[in-house]
């Protein structure tokens, strides 16, 4: 019990501006606190997606418009989390457009600007999350959006899957690849599944086959880096977390 609540604070201090809960000086993290801090990532969504529904409800209450309240509530999540999963996905796009060999890519991936292929990337995402939770909050979708900050979350489990290896072996990456087994992202999936029927009223199918969809397409995404860059890397986590976010709330939408 008392490892599973270090893995949610160190989760929470990771990945949102909560203070840092392990002080400079103190313990190293190790690859066991950090496979126990990707475990509880979701649990970090589901707080995000509140939080995010929460400011949409009141945003649309003082009659801002939909895509405007949108944006904001993007803005916000992309400020909570330190702007890291769209660094990442803006660094990964980047370092899957260049040429040469993986140590190549890896090196765009670290040169901290952000090219043409990022900044398509970044654009697409971001303005498809802006319009995507702007209607589904208008149409009263609440769980919607609740579900699809979730998705992106249970994706980085996905991604830190056993067999896939990191690129490199200092930095985030090596924290945390091929640390979650196959219990920890059955599980995850399957509660994001079973939470998903309630998504879409009338339609309880369409969320099931968007969070498979969206993961699918996650498992696929950290496939690709896998082989391109050798491994993955914390920008490729990012990355996921906001493919996995956008597929999940354009797929929601859908027929709405």
């Amino acid at each position: 019990m008392r490892a599973a609540l270090d893995g949610c604070r160190l989760a929470l201090s990771w990945l949102t501006v909560v203070p840092g809960l392990h002080r400079p000086g103190g313990p190293a993290i190790d690859r066991t606190a950090g496979r126990r801090a990707i475990a509880a990532t979701p649990l970090v969504g589901l707080l995000l997606g509140l939080v995010a529904t929460g400011l949409l409800w009141v945003l649309l209450r003082a009659t801002l418009d939909p895509a405007l309240a949108g944006l904001l509530v993007v803005a916000t999540l992309a400020l909570l989390t330190r702007g890291m999963h769209v660094d990442g996905l803006a660094d990964t796009v980047d370092g899957l457009g260049c040429y040469g060999p993986p140590e190549r890519a890896l090196e765009v991936m670290r040169g901290g600007g952000v090219g043409p292929f990022g900044v398509v990337a970044l654009v697409v995402c971001i303005g498809a999350q802006t319009l995507s939770f702007g209607a589904l909050a208008n149409s009263g979708q609440w769980v919607a959006v609740v579900l699809a900050v979730a998705a992106g979350r249970v994706a980085v489990v996905l991604t830190s899957r056993r067999g896939v290896p990191a690129a490199s072996a200092t930095g985030f990456g090596a924290l945390v690849a091929d640390s979650q087994g196959r219990w920890a992202c059955a599980l995850w999936s399957l509660a994001l599944l079973t939470a998903s029927a309630w998504s879409v009223p009338g339609r309880w199918w369409q969320g099931p086959v968007v969070v498979v969809i969206a993961l699918a397409l996650t498992v696929a995404l950290t496939r690709h880096c896998a082989r391109r860059f050798g491994g993955i890397t914390g920008d490729v986590l990012g990355a996921s977390v906001e493919v996995g976010v956008t597929v999940a709330a354009v797929g929601l939408l859908v027929g709405g």
